[in-house]
């Protein structure tokens, strides 16, 4: 588990906003009491930069640098008015990316929700200072905030494929992915079923530079895997019994495999 307390000072609801220092306190004893013990890790986590102030912004950046190996989570960029909110708020930035790279925000273990809507010099910066992104598909479709660039954000970086538990509207990721391949047909990309499989798993892993530890088979890694069932439906055992070769059996997964499919579920065997 990668976790940590939500980060928000402003333009939210007056129950959920934490003070600045408060927030940062809290996160601290998070970071002494839980991170790296275990499987445990702490990610700082601004909601974003319309409900945290530049104050707090700042000192989650002095909180992240003061860290070589707690990660730091946050949203950039989902859709059109967002933006625009953001410009309102940082009007001195050159733009929303500008806001967090200021504050110290950006590196490695920094992981972006979303990023549909980003220019060049964004992605330019993203590749160097290796900040990863992730990629929501379904809460990117419920809200219509836009179209995900897969390959063009993964020629700059990593990517991680999330259900956003926010805006999302499943927590399968096979449902996720389902919606992935969609939102790519619309825009002329291919994502394969090896692709899509591989990004769930061990590009997930990658991208949270933890593959040294899970994402796949290899000897020496904690096994963290599911088991599934491929006819676990009557939709998808019809589908299945019509399929040749591994490609299209795992295509037919992707797109009509959902919770239903996971028969067992094994955490660190």
């Amino acid at each position: 588990m990668i976790t940590g307390n939500v980060l928000m000072d402003q333009n939210a609801p007056d129950n959920l906003c934490v003070p600045a220092e408060q927030g940062i306190r809290d996160t601290q004893n998070i970071i002494y009491n839980w991170h790296e013990r275990g499987r445990q890790h702490v990610a700082i986590t601004p909601r974003f930069a319309i409900t945290s102030s530049p104050k707090q912004l700042q000192m989650a950046g002095e909180l992240y640098a003061s860290y070589e190996s707690v990660y730091l989570q946050t949203h950039l960029a989902e859709n059109h008015d967002e933006i625009a909110f953001v410009k309102q708020l940082y009007p001195n930035h050159k733009g929303y990316l500008d806001v967090y790279d200021t504050m110290g925000l950006l590196g490695r273990r920094t992981t972006l929700a979303h990023g549909i809507h980003l220019e060049i010099s964004e992605y330019e910066r993203l590749r160097a200072t290796g900040t990863q992104i992730s990629h929501c598909p379904t809460s990117n479709l419920f809200l219509g905030s836009g179209l995900f660039d897969l390959p063009k954000t993964l020629s700059y970086t990593g990517v991680g494929i999330a259900t956003d538990v926010g805006a999302g509207t499943s927590l399968s990721m096979l449902t996720t992915l389902s919606e992935a391949y969609k939102i790519q047909q619309l825009q002329s990309n291919q994502l394969s079923a090896h692709q899509g499989l591989y990004q769930i798993t061990l590009g997930n892993a990658q991208s949270l530079l933890l593959d040294n530890k899970i994402g796949n088979f290899m000897p020496n890694k904690e096994a963290d895997f599911v088991v599934i069932d491929m006819g676990a439906t009557e939709l998808l055992e019809r589908r299945m019994a019509q399929t040749k070769t591994l490609e299209e059996q795992l295509f037919v997964l992707m797109m009509l495999g959902d919770d239903r499919v996971i028969d067992q579920t094994v955490i660190a065997a």
